[in-house]
């Protein structure tokens, strides 16, 4: 069973609580915790709660499942990510981006 990488849930929730131009000190205020607590949860020091990290994904606009992506220690994941990452992009740029990957993908040995 994978484990949860709080370090990288805690990126994910700096990252976008960053991209809403929203302070800690705010986002602790909108969901009722200190300041000090969602820094903890950012450096990953401390696990939130599910009602917490729901409020701060509803806050910040993101799901939950987006927070937890890459924070599951899974390969699998990796595929996800990229997947949702050009999901509504240019499609010929997609097309392009795919064939350089399996170009690459292709020499991987040779790299």
């Amino acid at each position: 069973m994978p484990n949860i990488d709080y370090i990288a849930l805690g990126q994910r929730i700096r990252k976008a609580r960053k991209d809403k131009n929203i302070t800690q000190e705010k986002l602790g205020e909108i969901c009722g915790l200190s300041t000090a607590h969602i820094g903890h949860i950012e450096r990953g020091s401390r696990i939130p709660s599910l009602d917490t990290l729901f409020r701060i994904s509803t806050e910040l606009d993101v799901s939950v499942d987006w927070l937890l992506l890459d924070s599951v220690k899974n390969p699998k994941n990796i595929f996800t990510a990229i997947s949702r990452e050009l999901d509504g992009k240019n499609e010929a740029k997609v097309k392009t981006f795919l064939t350089t990957v399996k170009a690459l993908a292709d020499k991987i040995d040779e790299l």
